[in-house]
């Protein structure tokens, strides 16, 4: 089935994903390309279905010499249109308007006066609370454009033109704090006649027509972590290949107390392969502490245990010629912007990093979804919440969250106290509510006392955030009774941890991981 699709071309801004998960969550199905993509033709964009285009934000100026390229051919296409901040301003340049620098660069919360004659705002007004980002702003109109919008230090704070079709706004309709930023988002869409026929249920059929067409009669190895991702694969596959589908979950020694367990039972009807790897990767990490080794390390061992695991299923069932990956669209996202992939911070743990000499064709059919929509896949599917809801948990485990030497005193230590926090989340209410909530086991040994005795132990640090994606987190403020609550239970419970601290830092600048 062919979807209407509304395009996003990115300029570079930060929060073009976000633009991408509002329209989707009005059942719309869109996707993200490069600023620097050739505008397709009259006839491709029929032939895909494009029924809308979206120009996103970006950090430059529309008159920089180094302004990122893009074809006008775009907007040669008798197309509604959306300009976003950096959008709007190219929109004007490109009509005959001029965009200058602002007298006042505006950033944040702001509010503005609207025209809700405007079908951009029908229904608003007249005054809406936005969140602003700009140093540029438009300071004359294109011809036959007009003003819908202003606010104090914008007095061009967004334009329609003439035919009511095309539109440009300089604040950030996609972001939580513009208060009707998805009505705005909505207003456009229907503007552009998009009906949203984009569901997760038609989702799962179309998915699995598209892995029997790939796969065949062949048979499929799925790398399953416990995470959602794989899960959710493991599941899709399932339904659409039955028994031919042969997963392995590897225990490396680096998980969380009662993993193994849940992942077993809740996939007991599945050809699941349970392996067994804790020493193979705690003897690897013996002594090492600088984090990119470890993360290699890790890495590695895992592609040696697939290559066995590989070669044994062959020996068993035949030919394996197909890896099923959880890639999801945010990781595609990185691959096409038009910076490049961004700077590399850490590596991250992928089994799609396996040799070629394993021959195998990778199956990723959730590589059009962002998170919340795998999850939402999951339900469809029969998972159950526990593991849809599963908080992300790191590739290699519990060693990032080890700084330093990683050793089987530490992880044994670092199990018992990310249990305690884990089930005092639980209990508060609060697991669902944040993106992630943990322990690190710090490298730092505090004199404490303890039945009137000196202790010379670890400390254990708790990290709670909130985000939407995991690009971007803010601390959590969780109760000041349920910290001490914490505090108290991993320093009478847990021998070998005299001291607990609350991480405060957001990302950026900091990680949400430690390693």
């Amino acid at each position: 089935m062919a979807h209407q699709l509304v395009l996003i071309l990115d300029f570079g801004s930060q929060t073009t994903q976000l633009i991408a998960r509002r329209v989707r969550e009005k059942g719309v199905y869109c996707e993200i390309l490069a600023c620097t993509t050739p505008a397709w033709s009259q006839e491709t964009a029929a032939a895909r279905g494009l029924t809308a285009l979206i120009l996103s934000g970006g950090p430059s100026s529309v008159d920089d010499h180094d302004a990122p390229a893009f074809d006008a051919g775009w907007l040669a296409l008798d197309l509604p249109v959306l300009g976003i901040c950096y959008g709007m301003q190219l929109l004007a340049a490109l009509h005959g308007g001029a965009v200058d620098r602002a007298e006042r660069r505006e950033f944040g919360a702001a509010e503005v006066e609207v025209d809700d004659t405007c079908a951009l705002f029908a229904g608003l007004g007249p005054r809406e609370a936005v969140w602003m980002s700009h140093g540029d702003h438009v300071h004359r109109l294109p011809a036959g454009w007009r003003a819908v919008a202003q606010s104090p230090n914008c007095p061009i704070a967004a334009m329609v033109d003439a035919e009511g079709r095309r539109f440009g706004i300089q604040l950030h309709p996609e972001v939580e704090h513009s208060q009707h930023g998805a009505a705005m988002l909505a207003n456009f869409l229907a503007v552009a006649g998009a009906r949203g026929d984009w569901t997760m249920g038609s989702f799962i059929e179309e998915a699995v027509a598209r892995i029997r067409a790939q796969v065949g009669e062949g048979h499929v190895m799925c790398a399953l972590s416990g995470g959602v991702d794989s899960a959710v694969v493991a599941a899709l596959l399932r339904r659409a290949i039955g028994d031919r589908l042969h997963c392995v979950f590897v225990d490396n020694g680096l998980l969380r107390q009662g993993e193994r367990q849940s992942v077993a039972d809740e996939f007991a009807d599945f050809d699941l392969r349970v392996v067994d790897a804790g020493e193979t990767f705690l003897s690897g990490l013996d002594g090492v502490s600088e984090p990119e080794r470890k993360r290699r390390i890790i890495g590695e061992a895992f592609i040696r245990v697939f290559e066995a695991e590989a070669e044994a299923l062959r020996a068993r069932v035949g030919e394996i010629r197909f890896l099923a990956q959880g890639t999801l669209y945010p990781d595609v996202i990185e691959s096409v912007s038009f910076r490049g992939p961004s700077a590399t911070i850490k590596s991250h743990h992928n089994v799609g990093g396996l040799p070629a000499r394993m021959n195998m064709a990778l199956v990723e059919p959730l590589r059009e979804l962002f998170k919340d929509e795998a999850r939402a896949v999951g339900l469809l599917l029969g998972l159950s919440e526990a593991r849809v809801y599963r908080q992300p948990f790191p590739g290699p485990g519990l060693a990032v969250r080890i700084p330093g030497a990683v050793t089987p005193k530490k992880v044994a230590l670092l199990q018992a106290a990310d249990a305690i926090v884990d089930a005092e989340i639980r209990a508060a209410g609060l697991y669902r509510q944040l993106w992630q909530s943990f322990v690190v086991l710090l490298p730092v040994q505090s004199v404490g006392v303890m039945g009137d005795a000196r202790t010379y132990e670890l400390t254990a640090s708790v990290r709670a955030v909130l985000s939407n994606d995991g690009m971007t987190a803010e601390v959590a403020e969780l109760p000041w009774s349920l910290l001490k609550r914490i505090s108290s239970r991993i320093i009478n419970e847990v021998r070998g941890i005299n001291r607990v601290l609350y991480d405060i830092s957001t990302k950026p600048p900091a990680t949400i991981e430690w390693e």
